[in-house]
């Protein structure tokens, strides 16, 4: 290969590796600057003209359910999905486990900082987001893993120390070992998640809703989102071809390169579930929950944390025929988890 070829290699899969086609966007780095802007509350309002309002793939949550989980709010706006800007799950009384990107943003200046645990206060004990229900519990300590950066979604995950246990009644989740982790992270293994994320046709619920996917083949999901950006990476490489005069051969060989060269989007570090028919999905708002696996014994237990997923061709909302979303592997994090709490007690 010349070394013409070689950076035309290189170029094109470090391109792949961020560049997105319409279908693949992710969804908003900072869902806390999103819902404080007034942004979400123009675009549910914009929805709700339209007439939007049917769940992605889901189901409404009935009173009760999912006792875990918890809508983080920002601290001062009136309870309301307008304010609820992620969510997260009660591992432990005074612990939340969330995603790092839910309390990690970049500020005007190009800077990134954790939000200040002023910043946040946690819903707790309530399915439905209205003044009266619920227990809005301040937050002591925001604690997200070192290892995150706020350019991509890897080690996507975090800790909320609150101020006092909730006074509601409520449930924790229990989180995975490393072998138990592997069990979970298998093809075929049903999984729910749930969120106050956005509806079809970008409404945002008051009511807690819920969907049943499974896990897939982490792989497979990678391979489809690197032949989609393949695909619309095509027409700039049959442009390179020619100026570089390639035969078909070479051209092919190169081609191979290019493909073999780009990340894989999923790392190791997360899980990708979803449907072969498509069309359930987490979505906007939902960042930061909780994806469980019912247990023989009608227990569940968190393999995942949404992390993020696919967005519609116009930017705006969630791809609603979308396979897949992707969560953060929790069980990966177990020592972590464990240490951070046990150091701030």
């Amino acid at each position: 290969m010349t070394k013409t070829a070689l950076a035309l290699t290189l170029t094109l899969a470090a391109g792949m590796a961020t560049a997105q086609t319409p279908d693949f966007k992710i969804k908003p780095a900072s869902p806390f600057a999103w819902a404080k802007s007034g942004e979400k509350a123009a675009y549910a309002a914009k929805a709700a003209a339209a007439g939007g309002g049917k769940v992605i793939g889901g189901t409404l949550a009935a009173d009760g359910a999912w006792p875990w989980q918890v809508a983080l709010m920002i601290n001062g706006a009136p309870v309301g999905p307008d304010g609820q800007f992620c969510g997260g799950s009660l591992v432990l009384d005074r612990w939340v486990l969330t995603a790092a990107h839910c309390v990690h943003m970049q500020d005007d200046a190009g800077t990134w900082a954790d939000l200040a645990p002023t910043d946040i206060s946690v819903m707790v004990g309530t399915n439905v987001l209205t003044p009266g229900k619920g227990d809005l519990v301040g937050v002591a300590g925001v604690f997200r893993h070192p290892d995150y950066v706020g350019t991509a979604f890897d080690h996507d995950i975090a800790l909320i120390k609150l101020t006092r246990p909730p006074v509601v009644p409520y449930q924790t989740i229990q989180v995975p070992d490393a072998e138990f982790g592997d069990q979970l992270d298998q093809p075929g293994v049903v999984t729910i998640v749930t969120g106050w994320g956005l509806l079809e046709g970008g409404t945002h619920p008051e009511a807690l809703h819920q969907t049943e996917i499974q896990m897939m083949d982490r792989a497979l999901c990678n391979q489809s989102m690197i032949e989609s950006r393949a695909e619309a990476a095509a027409e700039g490489f049959g442009y390179a071809v020619g100026v570089l005069s390639l035969k078909d051969e070479d051209a092919y060989a190169l081609w191979d390169e290019v493909i073999a060269a780009a990340p894989a989007p999923m790392s190791e570090n997360m899980l990708c579930s979803g449907t072969f028919e498509g069309g359930k999905t987490a979505c906007s708002g939902d960042s930061g929950g909780p994806l469980v696996v019912p247990l023989e014994d009608g227990s569940y237990i968190q393999a995942g944390v949404v992390s993020w997923g696919l967005s519609a061709s116009t930017g705006e909302g969630c791809e609603e025929t979308a396979l897949f979303s992707a969560y953060t592997r929790v069980s990966n994090f177990l020592p972590w988890l464990e240490q951070t709490i046990n150091a701030n007690p």
